[in-house]
């Protein structure tokens, strides 16, 4: 089935949606409508900035959409499109089931995970934190209650013990948009059965917070790494001395143990982490 004549609208914020609009334009289909997030403060100077996506379309001239609630003037909005299905990546609201079923084919939804393991908003850190060696990629068609819809597609891949996750979401975002490539005309043929989840076995993580980056240096070894490797991006693991931060930006996991080789002091420069000690033992 050809995709170009499908009135697709897509809904997604963070940058790495952008992966998943260039794959859809390689294969030679455009969205009709881009959701996305409205622009908000960034920076020092708190000037508005766009999400990616809305970049991305404004360049190819795709209608973008930005409601600050998805209540009944943009429901009237979306159903004028007549739309074929949704897709959504990474949209970051909760989109009221009314939305999720009015396209005439539903929405599908992108999940980093082999729902129902891990299902919200922190699969690709949670995994990590709780030590999988593995986890996949989840296309699932949208119930309202969260990450709980019928699976369309999965693929399992494995967990580096090295790895990070932005390092893990980047290889499960090139691999998704190749999946979901594969699996939309065929889903939208209707050459695909979606299969329940199994609800019994279904678990749960949240949204990561900036106090779980917090650690005891001379805490378990493993579980430091991998809350290491878990926040490596956001909110960053951290150790408090003389009530001021020290963010870990370097460390390995070498003879059970976890080796600190960097940090960045509060206030100051990047530093090898034997000459912060160093430091600290002369300042005493």
């Amino acid at each position: 089935m050809s995709l170009k004549n499908k009135k697709i609208a897509f809904w997604g914020t963070p940058d790495l949606t952008l992966e998943y609009l260039n794959s859809f334009e390689r294969a030679g289909f455009l969205p009709i409508a881009i959701i996305t997030n409205p622009d908000r403060p960034k920076g020092r100077g708190h000037e508005l900035s766009s999400p990616a996506p809305k970049i991305w379309a404004t360049e190819r001239n795709i209608p973008v959409l930005q409601p600050e609630k998805l209540n009944d003037d943009f429901f009237e909005v979306l159903k004028n499109l007549d739309l074929d299905i949704s897709i959504v990546v990474a949209y970051g609201k909760i989109i009221p089931e009314r939305f999720i079923n009015l396209p005439k084919s539903g929405t599908l939804n992108v999940h980093y995970s082999i729902l129902p393991h891990l299902r919200g908003a922190s699969p690709v850190e949670s995994a990590i934190l709780i030590g999988d060696t593995e986890t996949g990629i989840s296309i699932q068609k949208m119930a309202f209650k969260l990450d709980s819809g019928p699976i369309i597609a999965e693929e399992t891949m494995t967990i580096d013990s090295n790895e990070t996750a932005p390092a893990l979401r980047a290889r499960l975002t090139a691999r998704a948009q190749e999946l979901l490539l594969i699996t939309l005309p065929d889903y939208l043929d209707g050459k695909v059965t979606p299969k329940p989840q199994d609800e019994t076995k279904a678990t749960h993580c949240g949204k990561s917070k900036k106090e779980d980056g917090l650690i005891d240096p001379n805490g378990n070894a493993i579980l430091n790494y991998n809350k290491f490797r878990a926040h490596f991006e956001w909110p960053r693991t951290y150790f408090f001395i003389n009530e001021k931060r020290v963010i870990i930006t370097k460390a390995k996991f070498e003879n059970n143990q976890f080796v600190i080789e960097k940090v960045l002091p509060e206030g100051k420069k990047e530093i090898a982490y034997s000459d912060f000690l160093r430091n600290q033992n002369l300042n005493k």
